[in-house]
């Protein structure tokens, strides 16, 4: 298939930890567990303080539809459940459990019996599984289709296309056969007969072992596609593996996809296989003020901090900038090294001051490399424009909420315009006016 490709920018990899297989690290002295770690609503604290837990328990049972189950990552003591500040200024529930250091796992972890759909579904929601590309949402209500004719293809995002991260590169080379298992689950459950797997042509290797193992399952494809950021974005890989457009306000399954990423793939297999649920993550540790960059693989709830020390600390304590939790496009800084590892969190990214000093802007040249860069063609110098006239109307006009804040327009601006920042409070501005409209017109019924 030939296709057109969507513009996007070229970002410096530096993919230093590609050839290190993740090194685990000793459980922590303590472990602190958000309550909301997905899209939607906090999960509801089952556990008190005082109470003993085990690897895998439940703590925190989903909070609705749209949410999903918290387990103990680690063995030992309930101590605490307090309130956490997260790192937009939110809060949310959090279980604080002092470990015993055995890593005992829960008396209750045993396979899940699956016979059909249903007990399919049920079983990817008790593993507690979330996109571990970075947007968190629940894979059991991304899977929950009902009419699973309404799927033609599974794509599996194994783009990684962030600079730093890989995590899923190592998931592809490591668990390859995990990630066939899932596979097999999709294809048997879901009754797809169509799974793509992309991955970009800077992973080789990754290339190669996939095509391998793919010839044992004819339903199964492996797709190189063009190391081109971003990538990984779901309207992106959509258009670029079977050349649909997802239209403003829909989803994947509205064009006939469902699309996975290839570390929650292999997660569910595991989950499938062992009963032991989400309880861990692979954190890609690097950045220009660490001082040994490697792939760590953590319990959920452990400090950053304790992460860092493990692959070796910083370079120079008096030089740490910033804490960045994700990719350096798409990762959001923290204001504290205690900041948990949660589910979502693929890096730990630190910067030293020089590198993580904000560029200073200038007025905007008119250019037009917002324009040429943007995956979906949006006017990013016309939305900035737009929302410091306080104008929702021409913002909802100029299509903000299509955005998907990648931040290509704002990486490749010459005049270092924070175009990504306005776009993300740009919307906010659009949700408001839409709810006041209709207020008005319930007024007017």
């Amino acid at each position: 298939m030939s296709l057109k490709l969507l513009s996007g920018v070229h970002i410096p990899h530096r993919k230093n930890t590609a050839e290190m297989p993740p090194v685990r690290m000793p459980p922590p002295a303590t472990v602190t567990i958000p309550l909301s770690m997905s899209t939607g609503r906090p999960a509801n604290c089952v556990v008190k303080v005082g109470d003993h837990v085990d690897v895998g328990q439940l703590i925190a049972e989903p909070g609705g539809y749209v949410s999903a189950p918290v387990h103990s990552s680690v063995s030992g003591t309930v101590k605490r459940i307090n309130t956490m500040l997260m790192f937009m200024g939110a809060t949310c529930p959090a279980v604080v459990i002092e470990s015993d250091g055995a890593m005992t796992p829960w008396e209750g972890i045993k396979p899940p019996e699956i016979t059909d759909y249903d007990s399919f579904i049920a079983a990817v929601r008790n593993s507690g599984l979330v996109g571990l590309g970075g947007a968190t949402f629940p894979t059991s209500v991304k899977l929950d289709v009902k009419d699973t004719s309404r799927i033609k293809e599974v794509i599996i995002n194994g783009a990684e296309c962030e600079g730093y991260l890989t995590g899923d590169n190592r998931t592809m080379l490591d668990r390859t056969d995990e990630i066939m298992a899932g596979c097999a689950l999709l294809e048997k459950w879901l009754g797809v007969k169509k799974i793509i797997i992309g991955v970009e042509d800077n992973k080789p290797k990754a290339i190669a072992k996939l095509t391998e193992a793919a010839k044992a399952d004819p339903c199964v494809e492996v797709r190189k596609l063009p190391s081109l950021y971003p990538q990984g974005g779901e309207k992106v890989l959509v258009y670029h593996t079977v050349g649909r457009v997802i239209p403003e306000g829909k989803l994947p399954l509205d064009v006939g996809c469902v699309v996975m990423n290839v570390t929650s793939l292999a997660e569910l297999a595991k989950f499938c296989q062992t009963g032991m649920p989400l309880v861990e993550r692979c954190v890609t540790v690097d950045g220009s003020a660490i001082k040994e960059p490697k792939n760590v693989i953590a319990p959920i709830g452990t400090a950053s901090r304790e992460v860092i020390a493990f692959a070796g600390g910083f370079k120079d304590d008096n030089d740490v900038g910033k804490l960045v939790q994700g990719g350096p496009m798409m990762g959001v800084a923290q204001y504290d090294l205690d900041a948990p590892v949660a589910k979502g969190t693929g890096a730990l990214l630190v910067f030293n001051r020089k590198d993580a000093r904000p560029a200073e802007p200038s007025a905007c040249i008119k250019c037009g490399g917002c324009i040429d860069h943007c995956p979906m063609s949006l006017m990013p110098m016309e939305i900035e424009r737009a929302y410091e006239n306080n104008d929702a109307a021409l913002l909802k006009a100029l299509k903000v909420n299509l955005c998907m804040e990648c931040g290509c327009c704002a990486f490749q601006c010459p005049a270092n315009r924070p175009l990504v920042q306005v776009n993300k409070l740009a919307k906010t501005v659009v949700r408001e006016y839409e709810a006041k409209l209709k207020a008005e017109q319930e007024a007017k019924k």
